[in-house]
């Protein structure tokens, strides 16, 4: 069959049928706008996320630099397991860290069945949510957020959107002038299922501890009780 004959049977299907056209469907979800967006839990975006970290049982602390960030971590670390040691990604973010600030003596490489936590710095958090964003691949394995029984994540103030519609748009914004990344991972809390018996048991899936530390020089002294009060009495939506 010749490339003509073979040009004209597929346009007299594409003529039969009554498909839409790729400009019609545009124009179709076009017409039919967004839904409407749920309101956060506070006007204030950084409360709105740590009241939603709460209600998803996960654990929050503030705190205005990154070395006091170090500081958080390593009290929490030896809190829970009695040591200084925690895994964490190549991201440069981590590396550039003051670690000693903290006493924290941290592992740059992939998780193993031996780590107890592991840390990872969130390019994106989601006040709707209560959501941290992170890009895995080889500078953050996976590994180092499900392997381990408290993952720790560092979110900066500023990195804080709305709602999941300004987080992807950010997202495809980093996708384009960085590339790619091998996997975007939306956590909302520590690992939980309820499938046997009816029962809820975290850490069958994942870390049994979800801690979140925003850091952030706008955040007062009393951001984590306004966090829990939100958090304990939601607003109506």
């Amino acid at each position: 069959m010749s490339t003509e004959a073979r040009r004209e049977i597929f346009a007299r299907i594409r003529g039969s049928s009554k498909l839409p056209s790729a400009r019609d469907t545009a124009a179709e979800l076009s017409s039919l706008g967004r839904a409407p967006a749920p309101n956060p839990l506070d006007s204030n975006l950084t409360l709105a996320f740590l009241a939603q970290v709460i209600r998803n049982g996960g654990t929050i602390d503030c705190v205005g630099s990154r070395s006091e960030a170090v500081q958080t971590i390593g009290t929490y670390v030896y809190r829970q397991h009695q040591t200084h040691k925690l895994i964490a990604g190549n991201d440069p973010r981590l590396a550039a860290l003051p670690w000693r600030d903290g006493k924290v003596l941290p592992r740059f490489d992939v998780a193993s069945g031996d780590d107890l936590c592991g840390l990872s710095y969130a390019r994106l958090a989601i006040a709707e949510a209560g959501t941290t964003v992170t890009f895995t691949g080889r500078r953050n394995p996976s590994h180092n957020s499900l392997l381990v029984e408290d993952h720790l994540v560092l979110v900066d103030q500023e990195d804080i959107v709305e709602n999941y519609e300004q987080a992807w748009s950010s997202i495809h914004a980093m996708a384009e002038q960085e590339g790619r990344p091998r996997g975007i991972n939306f956590v909302a809390g520590p690992s939980w299922t309820a499938d046997i018996a009816g029962h809820a048991v975290k850490g069958a899936h994942g870390p049994i501890r979800w801690h979140v530390i925003v850091i952030g020089p706008a955040l007062g002294s009393n951001s984590i009780t306004k966090a829990q009060s939100i958090a304990a009495n939601p607003p109506p939506q």
